[in-house]
């Protein structure tokens, strides 16, 4: 994984996680198996999550890319023959 959390992040997602097993399944899970369920989903389903951003974020660099190639086109200077 290339991002690295911070202690607080880890901590704050391990009790998101111990809060939506209490509150939609009725269950407390302990520390660590909050933590096995945050490995699975940092190990399984955020990739799929990453690439679909680094797809959105080619797709607006090259909007951009775009509207200023024909921004700096529109500065050409014509050229007497």
């Amino acid at each position: 994984m290339f991002v690295k959390l911070t202690k607080d992040q880890h901590q704050l997602m391990i009790s998101n996680i111990q809060e939506f097993f209490s509150e939609e399944r009725d269950e407390n899970i302990s520390d660590f198996a909050a933590e096995r369920v945050l490995d699975f989903i940092k190990e399984s389903i955020a990739p799929h999550f990453y690439n679909a951003a680094i797809s959105d974020a080619i797709f607006v660099a090259q909007q951009q890319f775009s509207s200023l190639e024909v921004e700096m086109s529109s500065l050409e200077r014509p050229i007497k023959k």
